[in-house]
């Protein structure tokens, strides 16, 4: 149990921190930033593969059709998210990507109700129109919808579905979520190194080390989620992951000097009532048992985050 919290706290804290790391490139273009994260990314869980000799399973695992569509359903909703995070990172955006990362867990009930029949009780229901109206006092107060934070929140769970219907593991999925847009990501380096418009050529040797290292980055807080969800019950891994918006929340105020105003305090307000409510009424429920099985597999507990 000890060690399940700790990998949590890791996973989910490296999770909430990530703003430090991409803010070290936001002279980049985020187009660029996301096209390096994919391909390291896939280079280092290629390098895993190989060492853990998994080539042979890694073929295996999506020999029919409804899985190959999954993987490559996977890897456009997170490539998506990830691309949103970075701009959102490096344009002024944090606070909006942590009020993403709150409601992603009510979005992502919204979609099972949408897409997997499942049945929600009153107090569910509840605490998705208290964080409705959070998001509407800022939608009105603003003159617009927070659409990084929705949009973050909406392309987080879809890749939550999708991952759920490929059901595969951490390291073979991440590489087969790479494998399909790696090449994309690859012509795009390529031709903008061709034209002279790539950040990457005038990096310092530091900038371009840590950027390399966005793949293990990247890996190393999923593998960490992975021993949490094997090793804690599911409603200690729901707990833990509100780790990562607020670590990210603290960041934009006092690192960041984002401005957090009154609307925002109060918007905010009501979607942390929101997920008490919920949280208490998921620990109510008469299927709470089941909350107590240990997580077999990451897709089980809670949707891989960032």
């Amino acid at each position: 149990m000890k060690q399940g919290i700790v990998y949590g706290i890791l996973s989910y804290l490296a999770w909430g921190l990530l703003p430090l790391y991409w803010r070290l490139f936001e002279t980049m273009p985020a187009w660029e930033i996301l096209a390096h994260r994919i391909l390291w990314s896939f280079v280092f869980v290629a390098v895993l593969v190989t060492a853990a000799k998994r080539w042979k399973q890694l073929k295996g695992v999506i020999a029919d059709r409804k899985s190959k569509i999954a993987v490559v359903l996977c890897s456009v909703f997170i490539s998506t998210n990830w691309f949103l995070f970075i701009w959102a990172v490096n344009n002024g955006h944090v606070i909006e990507t942590s009020l993403g990362y709150y409601i992603n867990p009510l979005i992502s009930v919204i979609f099972a109700v949408i897409f997997l029949k499942e049945r929600l009780g009153l107090g569910q229901w509840i605490s998705i129109l208290i964080a409705g109206t959070g998001v509407l006092i800022m939608a009105v107060q603003y003159g617009h919808i927070p659409w990084v934070s929705i949009s973050l929140a909406i392309s987080f769970a879809l890749y939550g579905l999708a991952k759920k219907a490929a059901n595969l593991d951490v390291l073979l999925g991440l590489t087969w979520e790479t494998i399909v847009v790696c090449p994309v990501s690859i012509i795009y380096l390529v031709f903008i190194q061709s034209q002279g418009t790539a950040a990457f050529s005038s990096l310092s040797g530091l900038s371009i080390a840590l950027l390399l290292a966005s793949g293990a980055v990247t890996a190393l807080p999923l593998f960490w989620f992975a021993q949490a969800a094997k090793r804690l019950p599911l409603s200690m891994v729901g707990f833990i992951q509100y780790l990562a918006p607020t670590a990210s929340l603290l960041l934009a105020i006092f690192v960041f000097h984002e401005p957090f105003t009154q609307t925002q305090l109060i918007s905010f307000s009501f979607i942390w009532l929101a997920l008490i409510v919920y949280s208490i009424v998921s620990f109510r429920k008469p299927h709470a048992d089941n909350n107590r099985k240990p997580a077999t597999t990451p897709q089980q507990a809670v949707p891989i985050k960032r």
